[in-house]
């Protein structure tokens, strides 16, 4: 207990300068709504930190409703798919009390590790899109800033004092780690937190190619940086919204040169025309230009609510549907994935590629049954991932 006590004003006084951040847009996100909710204004900090984040948006609508909870403002859409596009229009500003969870993956090669949400859902437009399909997501597909950070955080340090020895805390399981980090500024509180503190460190994934805010931070290597990557030609068709492959591989370049690892998901490897060109040349850009720590790879595993939005999206008849079975597929987790004969394939093809750029590099699969990690040869690699340490 005397501990915690010692670093808590530490904690506190690096959330009150969140008041000195100058907020900017957050790349390819423009919110048509920002609806303040239960807590966004409880206090004078917080107020000021919503007038910010309004601000720059002068041209969205601003709505309180400030005695419902995040996840119970209405769109006014019943179907899915106008659901899905309105909400992700609409930015909402309140709090999360219970943001720190643990995950419950059974049957595959993940294991189950601790999560954060500073924030909900994600502002870029992939038509594969997961979340779309959890239950979280799927009857409020608002994208959230939550305002009570120093609570998430107090509860990671409790949590992690608990434990007593290092342990993984990942941002980007229910969210885009950071996109909207250009409006909030928390990576500046969130990374020397985890710097300083003696067992808990961070992992984030994201798509984002802004990363100005943390380039100057004292990470103390207990943050760890990890983006998703697909070929550009996927990008173009499938990932619509989102920053271009060469500058997220920029962004890892100068997060690589002030020290922090870097690791990539090349997921959902999709198997368009030539695929096996694609991902190579990917790879050969990716492993020349940047010193990974880990590279983990994975197809499409999703559940069917999201399955129906994609089909929604691109069509029934879509090449992502067509790849998929419930065929000799042995889905114990409940994932509609490819086939094992062709996700062994993408594997084995992937895995050769980058044994000759990079031998010695630490590759895993994510979400992937056991048994088709042990047949292409990461069997003492099961588990490795990007969201662990």
């Amino acid at each position: 207990m005397a501990t915690a006590v010692q670093i808590q004003p530490t904690l506190f006084r690096q959330i009150d300068t969140l008041g000195d951040y100058r907020s900017r847009p957050a790349p390819l996100f423009q919110p048509q709504r920002i609806v303040l909710t239960k807590g966004a204004v409880s206090t004078s900090q917080r107020r000021q930190f919503v007038d910010r984040i309004c601000r720059v948006y002068p041209l969205a609508e601003v709505v309180e409703q400030l005695s419902i909870p995040h996840s119970k403002v209405a769109l006014d859409r019943s179907d899915p798919l106008e659901l899905h596009y309105r909400g992700r229009r609409t930015l909402v500003l309140g709090e999360h009390k219970s943001a720190v969870g643990r995950s419950k993956e059974e049957d595959n090669t993940c294991p189950n590790f601790w999560h954060f949400s500073p924030y909900g859902f994600c502002p870029y437009g992939c038509q594969y899109c997961y979340l779309a399909g959890t239950q979280g997501i799927r009857f409020s597909p608002t994208v959230k800033i939550f305002l009570n950070l120093e609570e998430i955080l107090t509860q990671i340090d409790r949590q992690a004092r608990k434990i007593g020895r290092a342990e993984a805390f990942y941002l980007g399981k229910l969210q885009d780690g950071m996109a909207l980090d250009p409006l909030t500024g928390y990576s500046r509180i969130m990374i020397p937190f985890f710097a300083r503190h003696p067992f808990a460190r961070l992992r984030i994934l994201s798509k984002s190619a802004d990363f100005e805010n943390v380039l100057d931070l004292d990470h103390r290597g207990h943050t760890v940086l990890c983006w998703s990557l697909n070929p550009p030609a996927i990008r173009r068709d499938y990932e619509v919204i989102t920053p271009p492959v060469e500058d997220r591989i920029q962004a890892m370049r100068r997060c690589a040169e002030a020290g922090y690892p870097i690791r990539v998901m090349l997921m959902p490897i999709i198997p368009i025309p030539n695929w096996q060109q694609h991902y190579d040349a990917l790879l050969e850009q990716l492993l020349t230009q940047v010193k990974l720590d880990r590279l983990t790879l994975g197809g499409i595993c999703s559940y069917g609510p999201a399955m129906k939005i994609m089909d929604r999206k691109l069509g029934e008849n879509n090449l992502i549907s067509r790849s998929l079975t419930v065929l000799n597929n042995s889905p114990h987790d409940g994932r509609t994935r490819y086939s094992q004969e062709l996700r062994h394939a993408i594997y084995a093809h992937l895995l050769e590629t980058i044994r000759r750029i990079q031998p010695d590099l630490t590759c895993s699969l994510c979400m992937e049954e056991v048994a088709l990690a042990e047949t292409v040869g990461l069997s003492d690699n099961i588990g490795r991932c990007n969201c662990v340490l």
